[in-house]
């Protein structure tokens, strides 16, 4: 098994980047979700709500980020290290976690609504809610740190799609970090509670994933349909939900740091 595919995603909800290799904190791959763009009341927009989110793309640099986005001109973020201190949530059911305020009348301008960009300075401030050791700490994703997604369970999706007369979707509608290959259709399955190496760096599988609409957003465009969730529905649906892909721990401590590159071994670990 390798990885052959590597994302992230440095604004919540905006479009990915690709890499061949990067760094691994405890909180997630580097620049992955550290940002965030929230409402009046401080919780998170996604795409569940803004396919537009899907027109943004951020690019991280050294003390902060470009964003761009068609009809306006490219921003040039610093991190705001002296910015206005709030509380924010990534969902409004999650607990609050301090953040700083960066622009508020780009993303306002581009979003069509009021809307601030906050900045997650401190990512050890926010716990990673079950399944987890005390130590477990997360960035603005949804739950956890790494989304792992096999190339053949994509591939039994889009066979059950093709039976039903609809296009097959490409594996960036269900944004992982991590795509993995070689492994049998829905492996993943059984190495909930076990770990992984990848790389140089030992993870824990804690979860399945539940998907939600936005797998149904064209990733390229922000138009919304109705596959796959309604495939999922039908041969994928569980007491957690309509699952596909696992959740990753990465087993690093504040200070420490892992690689990961593109065409790295995958094992399972007994």
């Amino acid at each position: 098994m390798r990885i052959s595919g590597l994302h992230t995603y440095p604004v919540k909800g905006c479009h990915r980047l690709d890499h061949d290799e990067s760094r691994v904190e405890p909180w997630g791959l580097a620049h992955d979700r550290r940002w965030m763009i929230v409402d009046a009341d401080g919780v998170g927009i996604t795409q569940r709500d803004t396919p537009r989110l899907t027109r943004l793309t951020a690019r991280p640099r050294l003390g902060g980020l470009w964003l761009s986005a068609a009809g306006l001109p490219d921003l040039d973020q610093d991190e705001p290290v002296d910015g206005a201190k709030i509380q924010v949530r990534v969902f409004r059911s999650k607990q609050p976690v301090p953040a700083r305020v960066a622009d508020t009348g780009w993303i306002s301008e581009f979003l069509g609504r009021d809307a601030r960009l906050a900045w997650q300075a401190d990512p050890t401030t926010r716990t990673v809610a079950s399944f987890a050791e005390p130590g477990d700490r997360v960035s603005f994703a949804d739950g956890y740190p790494v989304l792992l997604a096999s190339t053949a369970s994509l591939s039994s999706v889009n066979d059950w799609l093709a039976e039903d007369g609809d296009d097959p979707v490409p594996m960036h509608r269900f944004r992982p970090n991590l795509v993995l290959d070689g492994a049998p259709s829905w492996a993943e399955d059984d190495w909930l509670g076990q770990r992984l190496r990848i790389g140089d760096t030992t993870y824990r599988v804690a979860k399945p994933c539940d998907r939600c609409r936005v797998t149904t957003i064209d990733q390229e465009t922000g138009e919304t349909g109705r596959q796959p969730l309604r495939v999922l529905s039908r041969y994928r649906r569980f007491d957690k939900g309509l699952l596909f892909a696992v959740n990753l721990i990465p087993d690093l401590t504040a200070g420490q740091i892992g690689h990961v590159r593109v065409g790295d071994p995958v094992a399972l670990l007994d």
